[in-house]
């Protein structure tokens, strides 16, 4: 038995997720004409840039210009990620974003020490750094985000225990500094989940914390991230991560050919097609999505930009039918 929500929210993540992946620069101007072709679309929040050190992530070099090149649209949050207390202060500096606190930890210690060179004994002690650095700012901490959540190219299938133990470990973080965590979000950072896997993990999630908002954040590595996303809607999830056309990946992920996430405007054409509001309209966005392919110069994987809509055929079936009539 299904339990589709009635409606999601998408938070897109193209202009930090995608972006950070691509092997060719990609010019400041660019990232900030998707960002604002992106806020046309209905989408809520967009995830612009990502504060991290530029010598790991070159892609991400020019975030404050990109912050600053953006043209705000009422109703749309703009966030960005940050992993440590230096890219905070860096967010934090702009003045224009709308940071969400919330605590990054990672299921698998072999990824951790490749994408942020941490033990995850020391994650841990960073995070209770980071939480004090957006409490001290006024920003409220309701998140736990967990990595690497459902396999790893490294360690290999992720313990569902250690998944729980490290949400635990967020919320008692949190706690600390007197906040409740409200959400979580589940990543599939290197693409090992499948449909199966989603309804494991979350079935054991629910069971030991009943009370938290769930969230996904999908990877196509394997074709899986559409099939995945309706696992995610029958257990009742409702908050999906996903990205424009297609873009993204993980640059340490030990994948460089990698897919990336899951498509955007894919998944709003899915929800349309079960009757679930997205709020976003998929004819904006595979006009985005095609923006966003001239922008990198390659393919991407996004099928709905490409086949269109089941509501636009059938509108143009409609119209052919009245031809003469």
């Amino acid at each position: 038995m299904s339990d589709f929500p009635k409606a999601i929210r998408i938070v897109e993540q193209g202009p930090r997720e995608g972006f950070q992946f691509e092997k060719q620069p990609v010019p400041t101007v660019a990232k900030v004409e998707l960002i604002d072709a992106l806020s046309g679309t209905g989408l809520s929040q967009i995830q612009t840039v990502s504060f991290v050190n530029p010598k790991m992530v070159p892609q991400m070099a020019d975030a404050e210009a990109v912050v600053a090149g953006i043209t705000p649209k009422p109703g749309v949050r703009y966030t960005a990620l940050a992993l440590n207390e230096a890219g905070i202060r860096r967010a934090l500096a702009t003045g224009r974003l709308d940071l969400e606190g919330f605590v990054s930890l990672t299921a698998s210690e072999a990824f951790l020490l490749r994408n942020q060179r941490q033990t995850m004994a020391e994650s841990i002690e960073k995070q209770r750094g980071a939480v004090g650095l957006y409490k001290a700012h006024g920003i409220d901490v309701n998140r736990v985000s967990i990595m690497a959540a459902f396999g790893c190219n490294f360690e290999g299938d992720i313990p569902v225990e250690r998944v729980l133990d490290l949400v635990q470990a967020g919320i008692d973080i949190a706690a600390g500094h007197g906040s409740r965590i409200r959400q979580l979000n589940l990543s599939d950072t290197m693409g090992w989940a499948t449909p199966r896997t989603i309804r494991q993990v979350l079935e054991k999630v629910r069971a030991r914390f009943p009370d938290l908002e769930l969230a996904l954040h999908l990877h196509d590595t394997r074709g899986m991230g559409i099939a995945n996303a309706y696992a995610g809607l029958e257990m009742g999830v409702s908050t999906f991560d996903s990205c424009v056309g297609g873009l993204g990946g993980c640059p340490f992920a030990g994948n460089p050919a990698a897919a990336g996430n899951v498509c955007t405007e894919d998944l709003v054409f899915l929800c349309d097609e079960l009757g679930i509001e997205t709020g976003v309209s998929a004819e904006a966005m595979i006009e985005a999505a095609r923006l966003a392919e001239r922008i990198v110069g390659h393919p991407l994987p996004g099928s709905v930009k490409t086949g269109g809509t089941l509501a636009r055929r059938r509108a143009a079936i409609a119209a052919n039918k009245g031809v003469g009539q």
